[in-house]
């Protein structure tokens, strides 16, 4: 339970403000300050995502929070976004960091500012934290980074294992192209609201159009990459990240790049989330204590304890059944001195058997789960016997005398792969069965076959011959029981987070899994006595935004629908961020969002996304009613990714804007 804070040490005040920046734009933001004549440390949230309605809730939790206990919390809409002025673009643009630059150096003059400023965020706020953090400015001492990649191309939403993530990409790109046809509030941005809203959509382009251009890891994301510039990181950082999250490699990445004295790090049970929200799965933690403690030390000098914790914190969460919605998971905390752990020990599993030929069905994946989870009831995967059943599967029972077998980092499977074609993939699930063949769903990961020598190259296979691949699961903290037995699962395809290869063929032929030469390697722990605890989440007073009653016929979050006939699988994802909010400054703001994934099981080239968004945003009191519908489809043919975008906005009745966007875009690497 999360308790709702209403005395803190200092009595508050908030005001809108809008920062200019050198090139004459000017971005808005929303400043909660302490009431005392003391100059207070300055906290920056700095994201494209609207401060003054879509996560207007998630920002009275924290923001009013901070202030009250002696900070100025500020949160700023990025250019060309919200209120704030310019021109919207790619994400985490260099023109981004440099602005975010400006913005901290414009907070450190302000004479209620002591001069010291952190960052925090989550996802796109964490990664900017961390881009701009790695810019040195020199009142910047402090960031928190909640559940945020590190690497653009392998820890983010594009690629994953040098393998398109349809899921991801598509999504993404669908949703940030609805999300920057938003227009201005009338009520922030004043009477040129809609001059501004029309300059914003001339200048919208498809991101995916630029994402499909750079299949590999080129330049285009290296340099946008913190993972390269960590070296120049001199704030103190606190990683946080959730093992539901697809991002939480990097926490393990930043505790051992970064030095002990500046960094920790936290890895909860958590989906896509802020550790104190109360979203599935729990325990949720004392998330805005835990980071005032580190604020304290960093921005005002207090000697508390807070580098005297272990420089990681995990949940290590205990066997148990599968389910697509997890309220609070069993386990425990432990604390590890050093990353890599001295705690662990690679143990290896090698795999027996004759030769297999692994062709997976092209609907191979629709258990996975969502990509980004975020705490819904749909969102974890499911029993895994259906996946297991069209893959290679290779169990290792755990013994009583083995006692359980506990897990902590990234496992790693090396598989002899023999190929008839120059192209293919493959997906590897590491899961838990139970005695009752019920199969949980670990960990996993994924490798185009062209990326197996890096992913900044493509390398076709020579036909027919064999090699051995090596590639790491994702992180993850989990404990094994004795009466189970651990089974990696191999598959050809993973649809519809990995987009099908389709070697010039209306068929995949799959591969050749040669189990003499393939292993799998855990990172089995050595079980500690920990004594790791956290204060219970304490937020304060919500926003009162209220939603109207759902209405019955409400879409499934997760539907899927079998076309026998034809052999067609079809996906429906329908996010539970969608629905009508009332604000309390009148602002009825809807969403409606439905994303939809079709595959033929035996055709890798019928692979088809498509996402329809639609959003009004009404004030019956200006009156104002500005609506957008966008339609996004990403196909393919042997040679080309086929893309299609439409945009149509109106104020009012009247259509002020449509554009149709169609793009051929080869398909070089995937």
């Amino acid at each position: 339970m999360r308790r709702i804070r209403t005395d803190f040490p200092y009595e508050t005040v908030h005001e809108d403000v809008r920062i200019p920046l050198r090139d004459g734009v000017r971005l808005y933001a929303r400043v909660w300050r302490p009431l005392t004549d003391e100059p207070v440390p300055a906290l920056l949230e700095y994201v494209p995502y609207r401060l003054t309605d879509w996560t207007a809730p998630r920002d009275w939790q924290r923001h009013p929070w901070y202030a009250g206990h002696g900070y100025a919390s500020v949160r700023v809409d990025v250019r060309g976004h919200g209120n704030s002025e310019g021109l919207p673009g790619d994400e985490y643009t260099p023109a981004e960091t440099s602005d975010g630059v400006e913005v901290i150096n414009w907070l450190a003059a302000q004479p209620w500012c002591s001069g010291r400023v952190g960052m925090f965020g989550i996802s796109w706020g964490g990664y900017t934290a961390l881009r701009i953090a790695a810019r040195a400015p020199e009142p910047l001492a402090a960031a928190v980074a909640v559940c945020t990649g590190d690497d653009r191309y392998d820890n983010d939403v594009h690629y994953l294992g040098g393998a398109l993530l349809a899921e991801g990409m598509h999504a993404r790109s669908a949703a940030m192209l609805a999300l920057a046809a938003r227009p201005p509030d009338p009520v922030y941005a004043g009477k040129g609201w809609r001059e501004l809203w029309l300059k914003r959509l001339d200048a919208l382009e498809p991101l995916i159009h630029t994402w499909l251009a750079h299949q590999t890891r080129d330049a285009y994301w290296t340099e946008s990459s913190v993972r390269e510039d960590c070296a120049t990181i001199e704030a103190a950082v606190l990683a946080v990240g959730g093992w539901h999250d697809p991002y939480r490699d990097a926490v393990l990445r930043l505790v051992e790049l970064l030095p002990p004295d500046r960094v920790r790090g936290i890895i909860g049970p958590w989906s896509h989330q802020y550790p104190d929200r109360g979203r599935p799965p729990g325990p949720s933690i004392g998330f805005l204590q835990e980071t005032l403690r580190w604020w304290d030390r960093h921005l005002k000098d207090v000697d508390n304890d807070v580098l005297s914790e272990p420089l990681l914190r995990c949940w290590i969460s205990r066997s148990h059944p599968p389910a697509t919605v997890c309220p609070e998971l069993s386990g425990r905390w432990v604390g590890e001195p050093a990353w890599p752990s001295p705690h662990l020990a690679p143990v290896t599993y090698g795999l027996t058997g004759a030769p297999v030929l692994v062709r997976s069905p092209e609907h191979t994946g629709l258990d996975a789960g969502r990509y980004l989870p975020l705490g819904d009831d749909a969102d974890l995967p499911p029993d895994q016997r259906a996946e297991d059943a069209h893959s290679a599967c290779f169990d290792f029972p755990v013994s009583e005398a083995d006692g359980p077998v506990e897990i902590l980092g990234c496992p790693r499977v090396t598989l002899r792969l023999r190929l008839d074609v120059p192209y293919g993939q493959v997906a590897a699930r590491l899961c838990d069965v139970a005695p009752d063949g019920a199969s949980t769903l670990v960990t996993r990961g994924v490798l185009n076959l062209a990326a197996r020598h890096g992913h900044d190259r493509a390398d076709a296979w020579q036909p027919g011959a064999s090699e051995s691949v090596a590639f790491e699961l994702s992180a993850i903290g989990h404990t094994f029981p004795p009466g189970h037995r651990i089974r990696l699962a191999v598959s050809s395809a993973y649809w519809p987070w990995i987009w099908p290869q389709s070697p010039g063929a209306h068929e995949d032929p799959g591969f050749t899994l040669e189990p003499s030469g393939s292993r799998l390697e855990l990172p089995v722990r050595t079980p500690t006595e920990d004594t790791i605890a956290f204060e219970e989440p304490e937020q304060s007073e919500p926003l009162g935004v209220s939603s109207p009653a759902t209405l019955d016929g409400q879409r499934p979050e997760r539907l899927v629908i079998r076309d026998v006939a034809k052999g067609e699988w079809r996906l429906e994802l329908a996010p539970r961020f969608s629905g009508t909010r009332l604000h309390p400054d009148g602002l009825e703001y809807t969403e409606d969002v439905l994303d939809t994934y079709t595959v033929q099981e035996d055709d890798p080239l019928s692979a088809h996304a498509r996402s329809d968004w639609t959003i009004r945003l009404h004030r019956p009191d200006l009156p104002w009613d500005a609506r957008l519908e966008s339609r996004s489809e990403l196909g393919c043919d042997e040679t080309d990714f086929l893309v299609s975008n439409e945009l149509v906005c109106r104020d009012g009745e009247e259509i002020v804007f449509h554009r149709t966007w169609e793009k051929h875009i080869p398909r070089r690497e995937n």
